[in-house]
């Protein structure tokens, strides 16, 4: 099916959805409606909103869950936290065109993981954006993922991937992460 087409179904899907319902992600696969993420979850969403924002020059926000769409490759994603320009923050297009990011950010889910480490490790890169957190409170891991660049099989990828844990102050670009902040969830 076309991406046009699926996205039409997409919306009209949130139309009918019930409440708990906060948006969805269409892949290659197909249309995933998505839950509310638990509040350790948020919290470190929120703390690692707050540790960009004192940090970032004038000009560039982070933002918690901001829609990206790349149509050419059929994709729309929600990444729980992006970095943006001001100028693109203010305009009226929904969603952003993942070019425009400084920085995309996860935060695992307990529940499905491999979308973060697998599908969008591949899809980031191929979507242009320069930056991918990964925040992993399932383990009390992360990784920083940069330098776009091509694969050896000709396909665009991270070329650099820094491992952390917990309690590490991590470079992110220009950047500086104090993970201390951040939550495991509960066992």
């Amino acid at each position: 099916m076309d991406y046009a087409r699926m996205r039409a179904i997409a919306e009209e899907l949130m139309r009918h959805a019930p409440d708990p319902i906060k948006g969805f992600e269409i892949t290659g696969d197909g249309i995933y409606m998505m839950m509310p993420p638990s509040r350790f979850h948020d919290f470190n969403v929120m703390r690692l909103s707050r540790q960009l924002d004192r940090q970032l020059p004038d000009g560039l926000v982070p933002f918690p869950g901001g829609d990206i769409e790349d149509p050419s490759m059929g994709k729309l994603r929600r990444p729980d936290l992006i970095v943006v320009s001001d100028e693109v923050f203010g305009e009226e297009n929904e969603p952003f065109n993942p070019r425009d990011l400084s920085l995309a950010a996860e935060v695992v889910s307990p529940t499905n993981h491999s979308n973060d480490y697998t599908e969008k490790m591949e899809e980031y890169p191929a979507m242009g954006i320069p930056l991918y957190l990964l925040v992993d409170p399932r383990k009390g891991t992360g990784a920083v993922m940069s330098d776009l660049g091509s694969g050896p099989d000709g396909r665009p990828c991270y070329r650099t991937r820094h491992d952390y844990v917990f309690g590490d102050k991590i470079a992110v670009g220009e950047w500086t992460v104090d993970t201390s902040e951040f939550r495991t969830y509960a066992p």
